[in-house]
């Protein structure tokens, strides 16, 4: 069995509020009125023959139109999703205005067994969110990379 294996980039910030993180909705029909699990953050999946960490600032781009920032990276590890998929992050300090974002798509059949394809955003938006508030509405998994960052964040 092939392991699925994602990688991307968490921006933060300090703000008056603490620390923030941007985060993404995820597009399509399915978490279309979802909150809760469906913000996850900016990733995507990479061969085994490309670099996670490339893989990271290319599904950056890829998913939120815009370049990766430059800085130092923190690490944040690994976790695996429910669904099967390993998930690598990294951490980057950095302000991102979400109303700059253009976010790449992906087709889709439906509805299901209709026979047409529609096309939805990767992630159809982005927002900045309070490390509590991230905890709500992240994927379950992915919690973990928040508890990292704030282990590592003064």
């Amino acid at each position: 069995m092939r392991t699925t294996r994602s990688a991307g980039l968490l921006l933060y910030r300090h703000t008056g509020r603490g620390l923030e993180v941007l985060l993404g909705h995820m597009g399509g029909p399915f978490f279309a009125r979802r909150e809760t699990g469906a913000w996850t953050v900016p990733k995507g999946e990479y061969d085994a023959g490309e670099p996670a960490w490339e893989a990271a600032r290319r599904e950056f781009r890829e998913e939120l139109g815009v370049p990766p920032p430059d800085g130092e990276a923190v690490p944040l590890g690994e976790v695996r999703q429910s669904g099967g998929k390993t998930v690598t992050a990294w951490a980057v300090e950095a302000d991102l205005d979400p109303a700059a974002v253009v976010p790449g798509t992906f087709e889709l059949e439906w509805p299901p067994r209709s026979g047409r394809m529609q096309e939805f955003p990767e992630l159809d938006r982005v927002a900045w969110f309070t490390l509590d508030r991230a905890r709500e509405v992240i994927v379950t998994a992915q919690s973990a990379f928040l508890d990292r960052l704030a282990e590592h964040s003064p």
